[in-house]
């Protein structure tokens, strides 16, 4: 199964979701097309595998992230959640691009097929905007849903940015340094 799921991110990252193919995942793989629907049902069931494997590693890598200071604005805590967020997809960028590439290049984040997943991304979003207020991290007058609005928004719009100019990960990391100390 492993190896299938290797196999997929890099056939979602090259190829995008219409242009990936099964049977270039299974011949990848060195697995029998049996053994791929012994796995998953079909392409979007992969995929929807690879969405959740990455929704875990986020939460497991945010799971000690705090901002280092108190009391931000909105835009203070973007910024550090965007800089932590390219941390993140320092860890694991293969899966990021896969899944990126589908959701925000493709447009499918905000189709019906992935409305359950917007919807948990804004939910996780107000849920972490609620909790820094509650600890002091975020300007209590901060309005949740204004700013979860605008976090999705950016983000969305910066990952496609780098999805589409093509962004290297230097160039990230310097960013992210520069920004640091501002």
């Amino acid at each position: 199964r492993q190896a299938v799921v290797n196999t997929a991110i890099d056939e979602f990252a090259d190829y995008g979701f219409e242009g990936s193919s099964i049977n270039r995942i299974v011949a990848n793989s060195g697995i029998s097309k049996g053994s791929f629907y012994q796995y998953f049902e079909d392409k979007m069931d992969v995929f929807r595998h690879l969405m959740d494997l990455l929704a875990n590693e986020k939460i497991e890598f945010f799971k000690d992230k705090h901002p280092p200071s108190t009391n931000l604005d909105t835009f203070e805590y973007f910024h550090w959640m965007v800089r932590t967020g390219m941390e993140f997809s320092s860890t694991c960028p293969r899966l990021v691009r896969a899944v990126s590439r589908v959701l925000l290049v493709e447009g499918m984040y905000y189709g019906k097929n992935f409305a359950e997943y917007h919807q948990m991304t804004v939910d996780s979003l107000a849920a972490m905007i609620k909790q820094a207020i509650k600890n002091g991290e975020v300007d209590p007058s901060v309005d949740v849903g204004l700013a979860v609005m605008i976090m999705d928004t950016w983000m969305n719009a910066i990952t496609t940015y780098i999805m589409k100019e093509g962004l290297k990960q230097k160039d990230i990391i310097k960013w992210s340094r520069s920004s640091k100390t501002q």
